[in-house]
């Protein structure tokens, strides 16, 4: 076994780990969509407070909802990869760009490490266990 391609040469970690990834991935902004619903108030003053107007909160909700879904189901993966890693650059750069205060700056490589994982995903795609996969695979 070659430590250097330790899961890429092997079909069923490769298809675990892509699972997981996807789970990881989408944990937290499906997580997260539950907490700016049960503080909306107070998310759309945050938004607020960095210009944007309140009517797009739901389209966020919806967009980390929906999107962790998606992502955790492997259906539409890349697409929404995609979607995701610019969301994440964007929201780095509207709401956690204050690089001399240490939390935003942790927040803000969050954000940009959130990125990466997602444009990885993008190009890897989702994996055997996925919807993807299935209609990809399927008999026609």
């Amino acid at each position: 076994m070659n430590i250097l391609t330790l899961i890429s040469k092997n079909p069923a970690l490769t298809n675990i780990s892509s699972l997981l990834a996807r789970v990881g991935l989408a944990a937290l902004f499906i997580l997260t969509s539950f907490s700016k619903i049960q503080y909306f108030d107070a998310t759309a003053q945050y938004m607020a407070s960095a210009g944007l107007p309140e009517f797009l909160l739901p389209l966020v909700i919806a967009f980390e909802l929906i999107g962790g879904l998606l992502i955790v189901l492997g259906l539409l993966t890349q697409l929404t990869a995609i979607a995701f890693a610019a969301f994440s650059v964007v929201s780095a750069l509207l709401f956690h760009f204050q690089l001399d205060d240490q939390m935003q700056f942790l927040m803000f490589y969050k954000n940009i490490a959130m990125a990466g994982g997602f444009l990885a995903l993008a190009s890897l795609g989702a994996g055997k266990f996925s919807i993807d996969h299935l209609l990809l695979n399927r008999k026609q």
